[in-house]
């Protein structure tokens, strides 16, 4: 059974959130269809015009969870 890839999914793969067996059926989804690979085009073009940004925690947030980590204790399992 062929899967149907939705907007969702392309996102998922334009990000590399998807696993290699995705990549593969995605790759051979867009070879084979033109209409999956115009909206990978669109969806490309759309992603191209978005803001690049970096975002990163203040220091005070990362020492936060530094202090909680250290203060919190693991019950072992058994």
């Amino acid at each position: 059974m062929k899967q149907e890839f939705t907007p969702e999914h392309l996102i998922k793969f334009i990000y590399k959130e998807t696993s290699l067996a995705e990549n593969v059926e995605i790759n051979e989804a867009l070879y084979n269809s033109n209409g999956l690979f115009e909206s990978y085009e669109s969806l490309m073009h759309c992603v191209g015009k978005l803001p690049k940004i970096n975002l990163s925690p203040s220091a005070r947030s990362i020492q936060n969870i530094l202090s909680h980590s250290a203060n919190t204790t693991v019950e072992p399992q058994h």
